[in-house]
């Protein structure tokens, strides 16, 4: 078979087939009784929609070709992306949403665009069959990088709370007092990207690799896109992260120097 034949065609009733693999998963939940059923046919249900949508969307896109269209697809994107964070991280008390958005926002456009422009030298650079998906990818990685740590920073603040305020006692300011908790949440946004760095081609394939390969293409052409792609992502994670802890950890200190955050749930 030649390389470049391109990727097989899957229709409908072969994915009638793949639909077996969620009865199997739910037959499973049955059997065990996890009452994760339900969960499973709207998340399932959900996936098909807004594939499919995703998949007509971009059709116009591609056939457009307009920068504020391309930029305006990316800007919601990563208003859905904020929107699951907000879901994922229940604190209440300490508005992180509006500051998250427009790091995320500013972070994802520039290493996007450095990569579709510059390494990758799509012009215009926002070319939307290159801009979009490795744009998704910036990210759908980072916000769960955010989520992780901004989880991770609000229960550290709490837990440690007599610790952090005993230092701004002692005349610490609020950033040194805090020192050690953005550090630790920071860890924990990273290490997932840093783990797959350490995976990747040995345990796993990433996703735009293999569909690259199952499209026609080089299997070192979509080796090289894939180092870029691996690299894009460490740096957008770790830069998200750190300006957003460090913008939000602002917010969990008054004007005093006090830690703000209330003992107790997070929600109450």
């Amino acid at each position: 078979m030649s390389m470049n034949q391109g990727a097989l065609d899957i229709g409908s009733f072969e994915l009638c087939i793949a639909a077996l693999f969620v009865v199997a998963a739910g037959g499973i939940s049955v059997w065990n009784r996890l009452q994760l059923e339900k969960d499973l046919l709207i998340g399932s249900v959900r996936c098909v929609l807004q594939l499919f949508i995703m998949g007509y969307v971009l059709r116009i896109i591609f056939d457009v070709e307009s920068s504020w269209i391309v930029l305006g697809m990316f800007t919601i994107m990563v208003a859905f992306a904020i929107r699951i964070v907000r879901g994922n991280v229940k604190e209440r008390q300490v508005t992180f949403v509006i500051p998250a958005f427009l790091t995320m926002l500013c972070v994802y456009i520039v290493i996007s665009a450095t990569v579709t422009g510059v390494i990758v030298g799509a012009q215009p650079w926002w070319r939307p069959q290159y801009f979009i998906p490795l744009a998704g990818m910036v990210a759908g990685n980072s916000m769960t990088a955010l989520s992780l740590s901004l989880d991770r920073l609000f229960s550290d603040l709490r837990i440690k709370r007599e610790e952090i305020e005993m230092r701004l006692c002692l005349g610490a300011t609020a950033e040194e007092a805090s020192r050690e908790v953005v550090r630790d949440a920071l860890k924990a946004g990273m290490i997932p990207s840093i783990n797959s760095l350490t995976g990747v081609g040995l345990v796993f394939l990433p996703g735009m690799m293999t569909g690259q390969i199952l499209a026609g293409a080089d299997p070192m052409l979509a080796i090289r896109y894939q180092i870029v792609v691996m690299f894009m992502i460490v740096a957008s994670t770790a830069l998200t992260v750190v300006l957003v802890l460090r913008i939000v950890r602002g917010r969990c200190f008054g004007s005093g120097q006090q830690l703000l955050l209330r003992p107790g749930n997070q929600s109450d």
